[in-house]
């Protein structure tokens, strides 16, 4: 698969750093993050697949994406009968994560099932609110900058309360961090971008566990 436009290129320096993430020529918090195409990397990597990228300055850039055949059968996900298998019963959800458009989509997606949602930007923050209130459910993103991520959060979290349940999300494929966090006791692992049925389940799977 190619995508091709007739923009303003990219620079040989810039093409080696467009794939890391946070790196961006745009105003940080106006224009973008510097982390579209991070997450892009890490999805075609997830899928086994590789890039091939080429552009000139004032001319445009063109980027194709191969991936591996298969023989075998595809298997989807069992369709959810109804929106109610989803839904809470007001249950509380500390949303934890860095990026704000991502605790907005995040709050307004549970807040639609049903859920008393609170978000904070980072994990220092989360764990000071646990000191003073209660969540019946964390949703941790798993990198956060700068300060403390994922992983730290919920170790520290989990010495003053080793019951807590959470759920882990990035938009990153699961990383090491990410699997020592569900040996920990985080319920599971949801990659974002964030779908209203997969972080349904994932949550409604972690409070009946």
């Amino acid at each position: 698969m190619s995508v091709t436009d007739s923009g303003i290129g990219i620079s040989p320096k810039d093409i080696e750093r467009i794939f890391e993430p946070f790196y961006t020529k745009k105003t940080m918090g106006r224009s973008g993050t510097g982390l579209g195409m991070a997450v892009v990397w890490g999805t075609v990597k997830d899928h086994r697949g590789y890039f091939d990228l080429s552009s000139m300055e004032g001319q445009g850039t063109e980027i194709t994406l191969y991936f591996p055949a298969t023989r075998k059968n595809f298997h989807p996900e069992p369709e959810i009968a109804s929106i109610q298998e989803l839904m809470g019963t007001g249950e509380s959800i500390l949303v934890v994560d860095d990026i704000e458009a991502q605790r907005q989509i995040a709050a307004e997606m549970l807040e639609k099932l049903g859920y008393q949602v609170v978000t904070v930007s980072s994990g220092e923050a989360a764990v000071a609110y646990l000191q003073e209130h209660s969540a019946d459910l964390l949703v941790l993103d798993m990198i956060m900058e700068p300060g403390i991520d994922g992983l730290e959060t919920y170790r520290k979290i989990l010495k003053s309360n080793p019951c807590q349940k959470s759920i882990i999300a990035s938009g990153y494929s699961e990383s090491i961090r990410v699997k020592e966090a569900l040996e920990l006791g985080a319920g599971s692992y949801v990659k974002k971008p964030y779908l209203l049925e997969k972080i349904g389940r994932a949550i409604k799977a972690e409070l009946n566990r």
